[in-house]
């Protein structure tokens, strides 16, 4: 075989082991490049994957995850990669990328798709690739390896919390049931006006992940009052899912239960803490950088098919405003039974 000749091929589970070692020994590999996020993915909403490998002759050169999805709110896109906070491209040099764009580029034809949506944490070249840059933000800190450190890291406004919240009588386990959790998550976005996931998700990423997961519990007088599922990849843990009960914030569990995830992710030997995306100029934007945190933009790029434009199925976007206040004042039971059933169309 020519080794000089580049071909792409769609994943069949004999690469599985490829996949996911190309993934790890990439310096911008993440979890959500991993075979683990397409099982997880594929198992709770069922969308059809299409993830492409690019080969140099037998040496794998590049990856891309993609789904393929269809939208009530953005119609037919190939996503790479849903509900991630990362993905696209994966490659060893611009050759392998453009071989690959080029291969999703014919698969959206195929399928009708209109755009192709690649969250790239790092922006690549291709032409007619356009990038929406000002929407989120990614927060990673090197993290100390001792409590002490970790709380100079904080401003002084985020250690009195941490400090209160102790006062509180606030206490933290780690844990792998999902009932309470689910039950703090689930009040937490619906306050936010966010349809929330169903169980399943959770069930379904300590199934795949396995050790690469858990459930931080903050407590008060034995009950759960915040948590948070987090993912340890590398040297990196991302607090993912995380939320507190509303009624319970005058606890101050926020602060706490970040500072006790990133004393955990330290005593575990992980150096970074990467606090994930949020939207520019949100609540959740201005309390990452409250406790200290610096916003990186995301470069998400995307691909337009036939005159599309950049999709915004985001709740910032005003037609989504009604739908959200609505949202926000359904009786917390029901926003579990319905969440489930409409989230798949925001992915």
């Amino acid at each position: 075989m020519d080794e000089t000749c580049l071909r792409v091929a769609q994943f069949d589970l004999s690469m599985k082991r490829e996949w996911d070692q190309f993934v790890d020994a990439h310096e911008k590999g993440t979890f959500f490049h991993k075979i683990v996020w397409k099982n997880i993915i594929e198992k709770t909403f069922s969308y059809q994957s299409l993830y492409l490998a690019c080969y140099k002759g037998l040496r794998l050169t590049g990856v891309l995850p993609l789904f393929y999805l269809k939208s009530i709110f953005g119609g037919k896109a190939l996503i790479s990669t849903p509900f991630g906070v990362y993905g696209g491209v994966l490659a060893n040099d611009a050759e392998s990328e453009k071989k690959l764009i080029h291969a999703a580029k014919d698969c959206a034809e195929e399928l009708g798709a209109s755009y192709i949506e690649l969250r790239q944490q790092f922006a690549i070249q291709y032409p007619d690739l356009q990038i929406k840059d000002k929407l989120y933000c990614t927060f990673i800190q090197k993290i100390s390896d001792s409590p002490e450190g970790n709380l100079a890291l904080l401003p002084r406004e985020a250690r009195r919390l941490v400090r209160r919240a102790i006062a509180n009588g606030l206490e933290v386990h780690f844990t792998r049931e999902i009932k309470e959790f689910y039950h703090i998550y689930a009040a937490s976005v619906r306050n936010l006006g966010t349809p929330v996931f169903p169980v399943s998700l959770f069930e379904n990423i300590f199934s795949e992940a396995g050790a690469q997961a858990d459930i931080l519990l903050v407590t008060h007088k034995g009950k759960g009052v915040a948590g948070v599922m987090s993912f340890y990849y590398k040297q990196t843990v991302l607090p993912y899912y995380g939320g507190s009960l509303p009624s319970k914030r005058y606890l101050a569990p926020n602060n706490y239960m970040y500072y006790s995830l990133i004393n955990h992710a330290s005593e575990k030997g992980i150096s970074y803490f990467d606090f994930g995306r949020s939207k520019v100029n949100t609540g959740a934007y201005h309390f990452k950088r409250h406790m200290g945190f610096s916003p990186t933009p995301l470069p998400y790029q995307y691909y337009l098919m036939n005159g599309a434009r950049i999709p915004n199925n985001n709740p910032l976007n005003p037609k989504f405003r009604l739908a959200i206040g609505i949202w926000r004042r359904l009786p917390l039971a029901m926003t579990k039974v319905i969440g489930p059933k409409i989230v798949k169309q925001f992915p």
